[in-house]
């Protein structure tokens, strides 16, 4: 009877775990595990304190409704996964035959977060609008500045000098192609079945040849993972942009974490997706400065004086082209970006 009401649990989006009468996990379906971003297999046993820094809330709720006999609904819990992500919810403890307790949580910042992805849209439309009239106004010159290297070049008597002028050539080359793709409209874009690890580890290896001393990126791989339909061009930069961001924080010398897991029954601009990869860049640098966080990812913001501030902002965009979405939490000592995409992109 429980393996039937198991399966009929597994498939529902409320994320529900159910305690046993010692008060240990007994039981958490996928969408609990997603919710807390942990595994629950790997949980059947433990206590609440294993997977939240926080319980005390929590625990009064179960208390108060095995003592009574009856469900208890504590409308206001703060929890704090040991990921460090902190979650504002309703929960439902209501007691099961045997002494069982089952936990029903609903997060209650739900209209906050569909109120900031249309805000982000919103910015994200116009973020693009900007960024293609300022690649229009970069363009033009750009041919200009080639073809006088190109002018240049035929006028020097010595060979050696010509490496200069291949520099200016194939850096204008380069922004040029940049500058293009931005010009580019969405519908354009390369997608292809691709491995999102194939991308983190091309820009860790670009990272680390970067940053040669003091820099560590560790991997937290889930290999289990399907493919990804995506331009992976534009997912490298999005990787590239945030992670060189975090080692920059850092001056080089700290440690990031390049972290993938799969969500399901995931909601992203009120599109529904049953499976959705998230890639989770976390740094011990010095955070983000609170009076910057409400519009890192404006353009020409920047938290560092030689900064551009454009790498945010083109990856939100390449990111929204693929329905996808970037949220950051950051505090002194970790700060935390994922980036979730849809497994499956519609057309």
């Amino acid at each position: 009877m429980f393996e039937l009401t198991k399966l009929t649990l597994d498939y529902l989006a409320t994320a529900l775990i159910q305690m046993d009468e010692r008060l240990r996990v007994h039981y958490m379906n996928p969408s609990a595990e997603n919710l807390f971003e942990v595994s629950g297999k790997s949980h059947i046993g433990n206590t609440l304190q294993q997977i939240f820094s926080d319980v005390e809330q929590l625990t009064t709720a179960m208390q108060r409704a095995a003592a009574n006999h009856d469900s208890y609904v504590e409308h206001d819990l703060i929890l704090t996964t040991h990921t460090h992500n902190k979650l504002h919810m309703r929960c439902t403890v209501t007691p099961l035959p045997e002494h069982h307790l089952l936990l029903e949580f609903h997060p209650m910042d739900r209209p906050l977060k569909l109120a900031r992805e249309e805000q982000i849209l919103d910015q994200t439309q116009a973020n693009r609008l900007l960024l293609r009239n300022l690649a229009h106004e970069i363009k033009n010159p750009l041919g200009g500045i080639r073809g006088a290297a190109q002018l240049l070049e035929q006028e020097l008597d010595r060979p050696e000098l010509h490496e200069y002028t291949q520099v200016i050539i194939q850096e204008a080359d380069r922004l040029r192609s940049l500058m293009e793709k931005l010009l580019t409209p969405q519908g354009q874009s390369k997608h292809r079945l691709l491995s999102v690890h194939e991308v983190l580890e091309r820009v860790r290896s670009i990272v680390l040849a970067e940053f040669t001393a003091g820099l560590v990126i560790l991997r937290d791989y889930d290999t289990s993972l399907p493919m990804l339909l995506g331009d992976k061009e534009q997912l490298i930069q999005v990787m590239l942009n945030i992670v060189r961001n975090a080692a920059q924080a850092m001056q080089g010398q700290g440690s990031i974490t390049l972290q993938t897991r799969i969500a399901r029954k995931v909601t992203l601009f009120k599109r529904h997706h049953r499976l959705a990869i998230t890639v989770q860049i976390i740094d011990n640098g010095p955070g983000v400065a609170p009076e910057l966080q409400d519009k890192i990812f404006y353009p020409l913001v920047s938290g560092r004086s030689n900064g551009h501030g454009l790498g945010l902002t083109l990856a939100q965009d390449f990111v929204s082209q693929h329905q996808g979405i970037i949220e950051f939490n950051s505090e002194p000592g970790c700060t935390r970006f994922s980036v979730i995409l849809p497994v499956l992109v519609d057309d």
